[in-house]
């Protein structure tokens, strides 16, 4: 059988990872096109990983690149318009978080998958992270009891690309970049798409990137889930150091705390300082916190591997469009909450350009 042929929408830093996996771990796929807005861009990163052609307009990197599968690293408000045209050319669709940038956008979305008849994965990394898998396994198999709390946090000194800090473009900040991870994740945790009751949020801007964004940078939203089961996302763009990913869950018969980077890395300590420690690690001088197989630990070539596997043995995706779907009206209830300072209770909808208007008071929710 010939390899899965894939065009990778995206030349950043995820993209870099994306390829990766591809070449290192997903041995059925193999990545025919890539397609950046900026032409030289495109054609470096072609020539850089050995991708046969690169585009630097979207359509044409859809329909002529002779694909079978759309993996999409794209800015967040290119993400509705790259899926329905992937959908409609008839490609299977991979996704990287967020889905989206409104509730209206992703209903869009999984109408127009579905209408093709194509499979939609949303590319939620930490699902398929094995120390993170290894923490659902031992919750399932009834190690610590019944779980009632979870803690999910990511932080670090922002993100690599100066789109993340428009509003416009990302939709948000450290929450839309960061806390879909923790949201998605509770689910995963307490598995069947576990009924949301309640968010509560607050954020803060002005702490690291004064003057560069308004988007906020520090976020801490409360997730309550049916059965009285809580998940707390922590998420910063204004943490020195290098990124921090780790989860804590408690249950009725013991606790699980699991740190997803440190516990995979090689303690350095540097005179003069070296090349690259970790994502977002700054300076190198002193001790630090050497990473390897960063792609690995953090999930991204089993996720691609089993949306591979999904394409090719017609088996439906682990995490959906539905999923994604479901963290980003989460996102939109925090928003609103941190506006109002009060718990808001689920369903939530809101008509809104992108959600942290939600936050800014730029538009009003609609119950």
């Amino acid at each position: 059988m010939s390899k899965t042929k894939v065009a990778l929408l995206g030349s950043g830093f995820i993209a870099d990872i994306h390829i990766e996996s591809y070449q290192r771990f997903v041995p059925d796929a193999e990545v025919v096109a890539v397609f950046t807005r900026n032409p030289q861009r495109a054609q470096a990163f072609a020539k850089k990983h050995g991708i046969a052609r690169w585009f630097s307009e979207l359509e044409p990197a859809i329909t002529q690149s002779g694909c079978d599968v759309v993996d999409i690293c794209l800015p967040n408000f290119l993400h509705a318009r790259a899926v329905t045209t992937a959908a409609q050319a008839g490609k299977h669709v991979i996704i990287e978080k967020p889905l989206c940038m409104t509730l209206e956008e992703a209903d869009q979305m999984i109408a127009a998958c579905k209408s093709a008849n194509r499979k939609f994965m949303y590319a939620e990394e930490l699902c398929f992270a094995p120390k993170y898998e290894r923490v659902r396994k031992l919750v399932r198999e009834g190690a610590i009891g019944e779980v009632f709390h979870m803690r999910q946090c990511e932080k670090h000194s922002g993100p690599h690309s100066d789109w993340f800090y428009d509003a416009e473009q990302s939709g948000g900040g450290a929450l839309m970049d960061m806390g879909c991870h923790g949201l998605a994740w509770f689910r995963w945790m307490l598995g069947g798409r576990p009924k949301a009751l309640s968010v509560y949020a607050q954020m803060q801007t002005g702490l690291l990137h004064k003057g560069r964004t308004r988007v906020e940078e520090n976020s801490l939203c409360i997730v309550e889930f049916e059965g009285g089961r809580i998940g707390v996302a922590e998420n910063c763009w204004a943490k020195h150091g290098g990124m921090d990913d780790r989860v804590e869950v408690y249950g009725t018969g013991g606790v699980i705390y699991a740190d997803l980077l440190m516990g995979n890395s090689a303690l350095t300590y540097s005179e003069k300082g070296y090349g690259y420690a970790m994502e977002k690690a700054g300076s190198t001088q002193g001790w630090t916190f050497t990473i390897f197989e960063e792609a690995f630990n953090q999930g991204y070539p089993q996720e691609l591997k089993h949306f591979i596997e999904c394409v090719r043995e017609d088996k439906p995706p682990l995490v959906t469009g539905e999923d994604g779907r479901a963290v980003l009206e989460l996102m939109y209830a925090a928003y609103h909450s941190a506006r109002i300072g009060q718990k808001v209770p689920l369903p939530f909808h809101a008509t809104v350009s992108k959600p942290i208007d939600l936050w800014l008071g730029e538009q009003k929710p609609q119950r």
